[in-house]
């Protein structure tokens, strides 16, 4: 025999049949783990996702670091390949571009004519306008490959741009006491970020998806935005080609005023 309902009946049956469906859908997306399909490290303290993030960083044998960095009232702009034996890539400081290549304790470097027709007066400020000479000499040496003597006072600022430890030390470390911030999306993958002190701190954002690497450091104060990629994937340094090469025969420029 089969019951009819009436549809008064039918829909007071009905209404509790919505709630309870609606209200497990609700229970169901209020249990989702936000770190499903991570690497987990979401769930860890600020402090131990740095730790995680510095320690898989020290790991990587090579990685690509780019964008801004100001330090001591200067800007630089980088575009640079790390490895532990040395580094290649740009940097650019006011309207002068050079590429620095490092290979182990060797340090070349290639400028335009800009770069080494810089002259300084005896107070160490920049002429407004290079001699003749320095005109001369920056002819050969543009676009050319110079190697940089180790006892030349530019030979450790240089360098510094091509040591990956060196860089990563100075980066890779917020100041004052972390937090948990946001979770974002940086190079097309989940990232978490900690957050240093506010004002002076910074903002790193580590990756949430296989190894946890650090994806992009936001510097405090306007100090500059670094992005860090292609962590362990090698490259090749070589020396440059004999005709490539010249002497500078002298101190070079400096970098900055």
């Amino acid at each position: 025999m089969t019951v009819l309902l009436s549809s008064g009946r039918a829909r007071r049956v009905a209404l509790p049949v919505a709630f309870c469906v609606g209200l497990a859908a609700v229970l169901t997306a209020c249990g989702e783990d936000p770190d499903e399909g991570t690497n987990g490290v979401g769930k860890l303290s600020a402090t131990e996702i740095e730790r995680k993030a510095q320690t898989a960083a020290n790991a990587a044998g090579a990685v690509r670091l780019s964008g801004t960095l100001v330090t001591q009232g200067e800007t630089y702009k980088l575009n640079m390949r790390l490895k532990t034996n040395g580094g290649t890539g740009t940097v650019t400081l006011k309207n002068s571009t050079f590429q620095l290549l490092r290979i182990e304790d060797t340090l070349f470097l290639k400028a335009d004519a800009g770069f080494w027709s810089h002259a300084d007066d005896k107070d160490g400020k920049e002429t407004s306008k290079p001699s003749s000479s320095d005109t001369e000499a920056a002819g050969k040496l543009q676009d050319k490959y110079v190697k940089v003597p180790e006892e030349d006072p530019s030979y450790k600022q240089l360098s510094g741009f091509t040591d990956m430890k060196v860089l990563l030390a100075g980066i890779l470390t917020l100041h004052g006491k972390l937090n948990k911030g946001a979770r974002d999306r940086i190079g097309g993958l989940k990232t978490i970020k900690i957050n240093g002190s506010e004002g002076d701190g910074g903002t790193l954002d580590v990756s949430l998806e296989g190894t946890p690497y650090p994806l992009q450091l936001v510097r405090a104060g306007g100090a500059g935005t670094l992005s860090l990629d292609d962590w362990g994937r090698d490259f090749e340094l070589a020396a440059p080609a004999k005709g490539e090469t010249v002497d500078y025969g002298s101190r070079l420029p400096a970098t900055s005023d």
